[in-house]
């Protein structure tokens, strides 16, 4: 799903199989981020030509035997492609994906928002990302990383606990499958069951 009015620059979200769906949309700029082991897919031959920034790393919130989790200079990079994405942003069309187009990716996106609108503060930023991709559930490690790198004192990482909770009312299910999944310190301060 794409949305042309938060950013200076047109932005989609979306998962691994949703990216043949966008070969032909005028996607300018690419920041991939799957898990360590797998290649770019090869449907980025599709794209024609665009920036592309590759990162791999696993969608976990805890630094985990064998899985390789966000770092610093992940969250350091996604900033900078972002800046240099705003720079340039005339005509430009960001697409993000990680596996799902759910987590890592709409972490990433809630950051460049963040980053590239500061007048509009952290929780619309948050609520853009919503909008774009309505099942976000943005990676907590990694807001939490890009919010202290943005000095935007918790205030994103206050967003995505918000972003949580809005989704546990619809869904939840959601907060079993997280703990379960590792990720408890996003559901443990929600109210939901």
């Amino acid at each position: 799903m794409s949305h042309e009015t938060f950013a200076p620059f047109r932005i989609t979200v979306c998962g691994l199989d949703e990216l043949h769906g966008h070969c032909e949309r005028g996607v300018s700029h690419v920041l991939s981020i799957m898990d360590p082991e797998l290649a770019p897919p090869p449907v980025f031959g599709a794209f024609g030509e665009h920036v592309r920034l590759d990162l791999r790393f696993d969608d976990i919130i805890e630094v985990l035997p064998g899985k390789q989790a966000p770092q610093r200079d992940h969250v350091q990079s996604i900033l900078a492609f972002g800046r240099e994405l705003t720079a340039e942003a005339d005509g430009a069309h960001l697409l993000v994906h990680c596996h799902a187009g759910v987590s890592r990716s709409t972490a990433a996106m809630a950051l460049i928002l963040a980053q590239a609108r500061p007048d509009r503060g952290p929780a619309e930023a948050m609520a853009e990302v919503a909008r774009i991709r309505p099942q976000a559930w943005p990676n907590l490690r990694i807001i939490e990383m890009g919010d202290a790198l943005l000095g935007l004192r918790g205030q994103l990482v206050t967003a995505a606990y918000e972003r949580y909770r809005q989704v546990a009312a619809v869904n939840p299910g959601h907060v079993k499958f997280f703990k379960e999944m590792g990720r408890g310190r996003e559901v443990e301060h929600l109210d939901i069951r």
